[in-house]
């Protein structure tokens, strides 16, 4: 890569503004929110003003456009997925004038590895090619520099002291200046912000890339014959019919199970060895079956392909609904919506390899539409308030306020922090025993002042918080009555129940939950 003199100068200034931005808003500061959205906003400026080549490239353009809209997401919420897909955004901005066109995900997977394995050398890289660029230039007397700059440096310093002394409004301001000391811990903090942004004002990629492996050709096995193939669909579809069968038995009609099988064992046992079950269909049918081969087009394959992968997708469709299930006998949690996403994600890409298989698209388009729905999940994830939903969804469904669940799991709301805010002051609001209105109103005046107290620090204010204190602000009142000495008749309102070892699954009967 050339070195460039104005534009190598140029991204060093820029490297030292962003870092010098994050100092301020981070070394030695409390607080994640809006210092975290103008870094990373800072960062992604710096590097549209430092690559003009961005501006011809398409891809560039849409993934700094992306960063952009993901460095204003911090303003909203901080969050690791986030800030995930902004530096993956960054990083294909970065490469992307550089890159070939049309390349796959797995291509770019090849660029980004390898990109990221070279930054970290590349600022040694870089200060070598800068010391042979001024060997080559005319050579610059130290001693000469040093001397000329030591009149008006000097000079001014004695004339801004007589100054001082001599104007009081000067000596204030300068009373409280001082130069910052040298600290260990704020050049190990320089050095690991300024390693990843000048890896990206300086992109090192890979400009040839392997082609995607064993997807635009079949596997070649050993008795792998079109007869075998097609004598394996027909006996996995045998197979796969067996278990659909039992799941619309028992999962779905809610049919009386064997003597000794609850129905909470049956829903939630099985959920994720099915779901690796598809996965190794969907992985069979890439090996096996490329689009325009011989096999791949005679019409009892297909047939039986299209078969085997909507049995495979009734297969996901019964594993959500045991997991929905399970939400039913205990309560909703994120991990267990991050759960109902990724079977989702696993029946979009069975339905991929089949449309790939029928209209005789190409691996990358295979990868790429996959890598876009996932993409599109965790931007929504990375969004959406997850931990709302449940907090809803259970207090909605609370055993002790009429719902069909288990009790309200308050422990859990309060590790849900600014999240259940919302939720515990409208139920606040309710009939409900005494001992669980103390404990909802115990809990949620520690989670507004913790959030109280984090909105209260300017470089780690949160739009979301802002609007759920406004919330309950609206809903309580500014000074909501406290429910911890009357109604519990004890000297001190009880804390939220300590999470407990999950019990065995309690039996449900089918009439408990029927499926019709």
């Amino acid at each position: 890569m050339a070195l460039r003199r104005g534009s190598f100068w140029l991204k060093a200034v820029l490297l030292v503004a962003v870092v010098a931005i994050g100092d301020v808003l981070f070394f030695d500061k409390d607080g994640l929110g809006l210092n975290f959205g103008v870094l990373l906003a800072a960062a992604t400026l710096s590097l549209a003003l430092a690559s003009p080549a961005i501006r011809r490239s398409h891809l560039a353009l849409l993934a700094l456009a992306a960063a952009l809209a993901l460095a204003l997401l911090p303003f909203e919420r901080p969050s690791f997925i986030g800030f995930l897909l902004w530096a993956l955004a960054m990083a294909v901005a970065a490469l992307a004038p550089r890159a070939p066109r049309g390349d796959d995900g797995w291509r770019w997977f090849q660029r980004l590895l390898i990109g990221g394995l070279k930054a970290i050398v590349g600022p040694l890289v870089d200060i070598r090619r800068a010391l042979k660029a001024r060997a080559r230039s005319r050579p610059l007397k130290i001693t000469a520099v040093l001397l000329a700059a030591a009149l008006p440096a000097v000079g001014g310093l004695v004339f801004l002291q007589l100054f001082v002394v001599a104007n009081p409004v000067m000596a204030g301001f300068f009373r409280g200046f001082s130069l910052p000391a040298f600290e260990p811990g704020r050049l190990v903090f320089w050095i690991v912000l300024g390693l990843p942004i000048w890896a990206v004002l300086r992109p090192r990629g890979l400009r040839r890339t392997l082609r995607t492996p064993g997807l635009d050709r079949d596997l070649t096995l050993p008795g792998a014959t079109a007869a075998s193939i097609t004598a394996a669909l027909a006996v996995f579809n045998v197979v796969f019919a067996i278990q659909n069968g039992l799941d619309i038995a028992f999962l779905w009609s809610g049919a009386g199970l064997p003597d000794g099988v609850s129905f909470a064992d049956y829903a939630h046992q099985g959920a994720y060895p099915l779901i690796a079950t598809a996965l190794l269909a969907g992985l069979f049918v890439l090996a096996f079956l490329r689009p325009g081969s011989q096999t791949a087009s005679r019409p009892l394959v297909r047939a039986l392909v299209i078969a085997w992968v909507a049995q495979n997708v009734f297969l996901v469709a019964s594993t959500a609904l045991r997991t929905l299930d399970y939400i039913d006998a205990y309560s909703l949690t994120r991990m267990r919506i991050a759960a109902l996403l990724w079977m989702g994600l696993v029946a979009t890409g069975l339905l991929l390899i089949l449309w790939r298989l029928l209209r005789a698209r190409s691996a990358g388009w295979l990868i790429n539409a996959n890598l876009t729905a996932v993409g599109l999940i965790l931007a929504v994830c990375s969004v959406v308030d997850l931990g709302s939903i449940a907090a809803n969804w259970n207090i909605r469904h609370a055993r002790e306020l009429g719902g069909d669940g288990v009790n309200l799991d308050v422990w859990y709301m309060y590790q849900l922090d600014g999240a259940a805010v919302v939720p515990l002051a409208r139920l606040e609001r309710r009939a409900m025993p005494p001992t669980l209105l103390c404990q909802v109103s115990d809990t949620r005046e520690d989670l507004v002042k913790a959030l109280r107290k984090r909105q209260a620090q300017p470089l780690g204010w949160r739009w979301r918080d802002a609007r759920r204190l406004q919330q309950v602000d609206a809903i309580l009142g500014p000074n909501p009555p406290r429910h911890d000495l009357t109604p519990c008749g004890c000297n001190a309102c009880p804390p939220p129940p300590k999470p407990q070892p999950v019990p065995p699954s309690p039996p449900l009967t089918p009439a408990a939950n029927p499926r019709t």
